[in-house]
């Protein structure tokens, strides 16, 4: 029986040379990244059954790339790899297309069983992430993240590097009064409060860069 051809794509080469341990006997690893622009390329090239990716990866974080490969690619089976136990995290996998998503400290006893249930088109969530929690994630009626528009990006983009609205207002050749009522909509538009809470769901949801 032909194995299932797989991509793995992790910033720690560590990690890369653990996975390949578990994966030998099941799989056949077609490429490894480093990081999420590295991956759509592998991908574009390879064309594999399974991507595995982390989240926290350099040039674009896995939840990005999930999105561009679902798009792309929306037979693929994407299973996330990750130490974010956190139920947003999760949650921002799945809208980004996830058919699984394990916790690196399981990652030994679950991945050949967690890729086996990917193939047959079902979804696998870690046991260690409490039940409840799963239920609530896959059942919920959480509406899709906002859309945003190309400025509404940029700016976003440069809150989370850290520029204040003066440089970022420099950097993008437009007024300070401009960055603030763009910050305002994105702050509104998504429920949020403070710059903080706004770098933190932007981080959480793929929704810039980690740079």
């Amino acid at each position: 029986m032909k194995k299932p051809t797989v991509i793995l794509a992790d910033d720690h080469t560590l990690v890369l040379e653990g996975f390949r341990r578990l994966l030998e006997a099941h799989c056949e690893l077609l490429a490894t990244a480093g990081d999420g622009q590295a991956l759509l390329q592998a991908v574009a090239q390879h064309r594999p059954d399974i991507v595995i990716l982390d989240i926290s990866m350099p040039v674009m974080n896995g939840m990005e790339a999930a999105r561009a490969l679902r798009t792309k690619y929306p037979a693929l089976k994407l299973v996330f790899v990750t130490m974010h136990a956190d139920p947003a995290y999760i949650r921002a996998a799945f809208q980004a297309g996830a058919s699984g998503y394990i916790l690196k400290q399981s990652l030994g006893d679950e991945l050949p069983q967690a890729l086996h249930t990917v193939l047959q088109g079902q979804i696998y969530i870690t046991p260690l992430i409490a039940k409840d929690v799963v239920d609530g994630l896959l059942h919920s009626d959480t509406q899709p993240l906002v859309e945003l528009t190309a400025r509404q990006q940029e700016v976003l983009q440069l809150i989370v590097d850290g520029l204040s609205a003066k440089d970022i207002a420099v950097k993008l050749s437009i007024s300070h009064r401009t960055v603030e009522f763009h910050k305002a909509q994105l702050m509104q538009q998504l429920n949020l409060h403070s710059t903080v809470e706004l770098i933190k769901f932007a981080l959480t949801n793929g929704l810039v860069r980690l740079t």
